[in-house]
C-alpha cells in the first residue's frame, strides 16, 4: 500500500497525524477493554489493531474532515452515510475472525475505509454500494493507495455478489431489520456473518451469525450500535 501520509502534509502535519493516530489506537484498546463483557473481545487481534494503524483513515474522509480524520467517530461522507467509527471498524473485523486465505464480501462500502482494513488481513474483499458517487469515490480512493486486493461495484448489497460465493465472512455495514435472506445464502458453512439489526434511527444490536454444516444460521447480540439504513436500488 502507498504512503500513510497525505501528499499536501508536511513533515509538521505528519507529525500531529502521528500523536493523532497514536491516540486513536489507545482509545481502541480502551473502548475494547470497557466493552469486552458485552463483545467477548475485550482484548482485539494485534493482526487487527495493525491494520487499523496501517491504514491513512484520511485518505476516505471527505478533504474539509480530514483533521477530524483520527477522532474516535462517524463522519459524513455525503449522500446520507458515513464513514464508521474507528472502534466499531476493528470491533466488526476482529469478529469475523479473518484470516489471509479467506474471501469477504463487504455491504456497504462507503468510504472505503473498512474495505482497506480488511484488504490488509485476507486473500480478496468484494465490496457493493448502492450509491454510484461513493463506488467510484472508494475505487478511486483504494487504487489511489495501491490496494489490489478489493473489488468494487454499484448494486443493491442485500443480494450480495452470488459470483464469487460462498464467502469466509460477510461485513454489512447499514442498519436492517432482519438478515437479508441472499446474504446467508453466501455465507460459507463455518462462516461469520457481522451486522447490525434494527430499525432505521432507532435501537440497534451488532449482530454475529454463524452458519453450520448442515446450513442452519445462529445468530447472536453484541452490542448496540447506531449504522445508518441498509437501502437498495430504487
Amino acid at each position: 500500500m502507498g504512503s500513510d501520509r497525505h501528499p499536501a502534509a508536511g513533515r509538521e502535519g505528519g507529525e500531529r497525524a502521528e500523536v493523532a493516530r497514536d491516540r486513536l489506537m489507545a482509545e481502541i484498546v480502551g473502548e475494547a477493554r470497557l466493552c469486552g463483557p458485552a463483545t467477548g473481545r475485550p482484548h482485539l487481534r494485534d493482526a487487527v489493531l495493525q491494520a487499523m494503524r496501517e491504514v491513512p483513515r484520511e485518505a476516505f474522509v471527505r478533504a474539509s474532515d480530514r483533521e477530524f480524520a483520527y477522532l474516535n467517530e462517524p463522519l459524513s461522507i455525503g449522500h446520507g452515510q458515513t464513514i464508521s467509527q474507528p472502534f466499531i471498524v476493528a470491533l466488526m473485523t476482529d469478529l469475523a475472525d479473518c484470516s489471509p486465505e479467506h474471501t469477504v464480501l463487504e455491504v456497504g462500502t462507503g468510504s472505503g475505509y473498512q474495505a482497506a482494513v480488511l484488504a490488509r488481513l485476507v486473500r480478496q474483499v468484494y465490496s457493493v454500494e448502492v450509491v454510484p458517487e461513493l463506488a467510484a469515490g472508494a475505487a478511486e480512493a483504494l487504487r489511489r493507495l495501491g490496494v489490489a486486493n478489493v473489488s468494487v461495484r454499484e448494486g443493491d448489497g442485500r443480494l450480495g455478489w452470488p459470483e464469487h460465493a460462498p464467502y469466509d465472512a460477510i461485513l454489512v455495514t447499514a442498519a436492517s431489520a432482519s438478515l437479508p435472506v441472499a446474504l446467508g445464502e453466501q455465507l460459507r458453512p463455518g462462516g461469520r456473518l457481522i451486522y447490525p439489526c434494527g430499525e432505521p434511527w432507532g435501537v440497534q444490536r451488532l449482530m454475529v451469525v454463524t452458519r453450520s454444516e448442515d446450513g442452519a444460521l445462529r445468530e447472536h447480540a453484541v452490542l448496540e450500535v447506531r449504522f445508518v439504513p441498509l437501502v437498495g436500488e430504487a
